[in-house]
């Protein structure tokens, strides 16, 4: 039997919170939940959810600054937007600050479970409309920019690239191409220095805002 998925909520509507546990609570282990970015990115980083199923819109800055918020102070969760929107602008600013998957709040709690799961396992999870706004907004991106920077990292440099702009951390990272913790921090140090970046979560950033996942 699968292990229940960590996961934080984070809406302003008390009452979507509650229909959220009472609809998944028996399938996932809720171990969190905010109404705002204040509450949502601290209680993320103590908590530690493998996925924060959040909305788009709140009065504080919205799902963008949880994702952005979280990644920035350390946080490896796995970020999926649950929203009422479907709104191009939406889905692409959120994805673009580092959200893995995008489903609209019509979505039945059976799909919402597999979303989670999905995206706990390092997929990305839209529905069909929504993926095109996606690939749309990623054909955008001036390929030639992107490549010429990728151009620099070994392709082992690019696969570590990856699993970090997917979330993971330098030991999930490890087990999955089945190499040391130390040689995956070689190589993030050499992408580091390749692409002129201080850190890992300037690294993270970087990736996002080429779609890079």
């Amino acid at each position: 039997m699968r292990e229940r998925t960590k996961v934080f909520l984070v809406d302003d509507h008390a009452l979507f919170r509650s229909g959220i546990r009472s609809e998944i609570a028996n399938r996932v282990w809720i171990v969190g939940e905010a109404e705002d970015v204040a509450t949502a990115v601290p209680e993320i980083l103590r908590t530690q959810p493998q996925v924060v199923l959040l909305d788009v819109h709140m009065p504080d800055g919205g799902g963008a600054a949880v994702v952005t918020g979280v990644r920035d102070g350390g946080g490896d969760a796995a970020f999926l937007a649950l929203s009422a929107s479907d709104a191009a602008v939406d889905v692409i600013d959120v994805i673009r600050a580092g959200a893995r998957g995008y489903v609209t709040k019509t979505v039945s709690a059976d799909d919402l479970v597999d979303a989670i799961r999905r995206v706990a396992d390092g997929d990305a999870v839209f529905s069909p409309k929504l993926a095109g706004f996606v690939l749309d907004a990623f054909a955008a991106i001036p390929v030639a920019a992107v490549d010429s920077e990728l151009a620099e990292l070994t392709p082992r440099e690019r696969e570590v690239l990856q699993h970090v702009a997917r979330g993971y951390t330098y030991k999930e990272i490890g087990a999955r191409l089945f190499i040391s913790v130390k040689t995956v921090e070689t190589h993030v140090s050499a992408v580091l220095r390749k692409l002129q970046l201080a850190n890992r979560h300037q690294l993270s950033r970087w990736a996002a805002e080429r779609n890079i996942r």
